[in-house]
């Protein structure tokens, strides 16, 4: 017999005692595997989560294009901030005013520059009504920066967004929400009891940033702020550099210009904020690392958990045994081959509780999927280092009590009772 089959035959037998021992002390066993289930259950779902939050913010920002930045009245890191003047100076920054936003167009490196402003209000079609519904004011540019697929029906114009006409664009989950079975194209729509004409329709992009699915409505920046009551100084800009020109000179003429008509010194801070793509990722990493470390650290727990049954379960299947491993010694066993057998047991006890582990993690991928805006899926490395290191914890817990085995006398072992 060649060696890798006296192996696999070592590691088929291995198996087979471990699953007997689990059908001998299904109490015992079953708070091992449970141990290792929970923390490999939480590494897959976790990372099913990540994975999917990931994906989300990839499409929010490639819906925008790679190189659109955002200029904000604050920035969004508050670091050392206690509310006093000294240590939060951006709340002395004033807003964003119409002029700077029309200057910023004349830049002849800019493509678009785009308003945006959120707000929320009650919105009622006859007898149907949603209490808080999100509400987004934008400039005619929306669909230059933001490329929503409006249909039925369109967005609205240059001319509408610039005289403040009360149209408005609606996501499909509003249409079913509001209307139901009625096509909402020329209906009016009632937005704080200010009567809108519902113009278009479109599948809302939602991601995990964005705050998923939701009903919303689009209108023009300058109708929310006149007819809703939004407060114009909460305008955010999203600008758009063309094809050829690089971001950071974008981000140059930009900085240049506003500081320019705010009359900032060059000693002085900027009075408002450039947000990159770049600096919403890191914001984005340090937030949900920090979390996934901290998920990470409990499914350590769960596993070291499960690692101390494997311990206790395996000296007791050595103290049990002890009769078997003299007479496998005394046939001619090695020390190594003793060692190997209760290795396997160790690592099939804690594969056991893997396999658990990830099914009740790929069903809990699968609630988040469907109840959450996060379109968690689970990346084959969390299988594999799932399985993997349910393994590797049977083989590390496992190592002291199949030290302890394979060095047992064969004499002494044969007279136990």
């Amino acid at each position: 017999m060649s060696a890798f089959s006296t192996r696999l035959s070592a590691v088929s037998e291995g198996v087979r005692i471990a699953l007997d021992a689990v059908r001998a002390n299904k109490v015992r066993a079953g708070l091992t595997i449970l141990g290792i289930a929970v923390g490999v259950f939480v590494v897959v779902a976790i990372s099913a989560a990540v994975h999917g939050i990931n994906k989300s913010v990839e499409k929010d920002f490639a819906s925008t294009g790679p190189t659109t930045f955002f200029v904000t009245r604050y920035p969004i890191s508050f670091e050392a901030c206690d509310g006093s003047d000294e240590t939060c100076k951006w709340l002395r920054n004033p807003p964003l005013r119409s002029n700077e936003v029309e200057m910023l167009r004349r830049l002849s490196s800019v493509e678009a520059v785009g308003e945006r402003l959120d707000w929320g209000a009650k919105v009622k079609y006859r007898d149907r009504e949603l209490s808080q519904a999100s509400v987004e004011g934008y400039s005619a540019e929306w669909t230059t920066i933001g490329a929503p697929d409006v249909y039925p029906g369109r967005a609205f114009t240059s001319a509408e967004a610039r005289t403040g006409a009360r149209v408005v664009v609606i996501t499909t989950l509003m249409v079913e929400r509001v209307f139901g079975e009625l096509d909402p194209i020329g209906k009016t729509l009632l937005v704080n009891n200010v009567p809108f004409e519902v113009i278009g329709v479109y599948k809302d992009n939602s991601s995990f940033l964005s705050g998923g699915e939701r009903p919303k409505a689009v209108m023009p920046v300058q109708a929310l702020i006149r007819y809703v009551g939004a407060r114009a100084s909460n305008i955010g800009l999203a600008v758009k550099p063309r094809s050829n020109v690089s971001r950071d000179q974008v981000i140059d003429d930009v900085t240049a210009g506003l500081r320019g008509m705010r009359g900032t010194r060059p000693a002085e801070e900027s009075s408002f904020a450039i947000i990159t793509q770049d600096k919403l990722f890191e914001t984005y990493n340090s937030i949900f690392g920090m979390f996934f470390l901290v998920m990470i650290a409990l499914s350590g727990v769960g596993l070291i958990v499960g690692g101390v049954g494997v311990i206790a379960i395996m000296m007791i299947s050595v103290t049990e045994r002890t009769r078997e491993i003299g007479v496998r010694k005394a046939l001619g066993a090695t020390r190594a081959t003793i060692l190997w057998q209760f290795l396997v047991e160790a690592a099939t006890l804690t594969g056991i509780g893997g396999a658990i582990g990830l099914f009740v993690g790929w069903l809990g991928a699968l609630l988040i999927r469907n109840f959450t805006p996060i379109d968690a899926s689970i990346p084959p490395m969390a299988v594999v280092a799932a399985l993997g290191a349910s393994c590797v914890t049977g083989v590390l817990f496992g190592m002291l009590p199949a030290s302890r085995a394979s060095k047992l006398d064969p004499v002494e072992a044969l007279r136990h009772e």
